[in-house]
């Protein structure tokens, strides 16, 4: 009578669970190394980014943490559940100042707010001032100290943040 239909079957349904599983892997976080933990590929993004941190912060600069932004934001994309909204404080605040200071078209390292350019507005002032207010707070504070112990105690690399315990 012919070939039985199950092994057809079979075979079929393990094509379509291996391609599912291409497809959807990705979707669902299941790119990339088996071997590698969220944590673990946190660390290395820590352990690329903590020698120009450290750099940068370490100078003093007033616009230290606008010049690491970008550090911080491949910091934030890679980060654990854990210190997602850490560095969402962080990234959220030094970005508020960056388009504060971009709006009024001046540059950060050139602004003073005590003499601003007379092409600056005094809402554009308040939008930098209170960018600026914002990001020395308590809770950007806390923040800084949280994700710097994790990657002290977890990934056993400080990141050199400024005020960061």
């Amino acid at each position: 009578m012919g070939e039985p239909r199950t092994p057809v079957r079979h075979r079929d349904a393990a094509g379509v669970l291996l391609l599912a599983g291409l497809v959807l892997g990705p979707l669902l976080g299941g790119c990339g190394d088996p071997e590698t933990s969220p944590r673990e590929a946190y660390c290395a993004v820590v352990g690329t980014e903590q020698g120009r941190i450290a750099e940068v912060t370490g100078t003093g600069s007033p616009t230290a943490l606008l010049d690491v932004l970008p550090s911080f934001e491949r910091l934030e994309a890679a980060a654990p559940e854990d210190l997602v909204d850490e560095w969402s404080v962080v990234v959220t605040r030094v970005r508020a100042l960056r388009d504060a200071l971009a709006a009024a078209e001046v540059d950060a390292g050139d602004y003073d707010p005590a003499d601003p350019p007379a092409s600056v507005t005094p809402a554009q002032q308040d939008a930098i001032s209170g960018a600026a207010r914002a990001l020395a707070t308590p809770d950007v504070a806390a923040a800084l100290d949280a994700v710097q112990q994790q990657a002290r105690d977890v990934c056993k690399t400080p990141l050199g943040l400024p005020g960061a315990g």
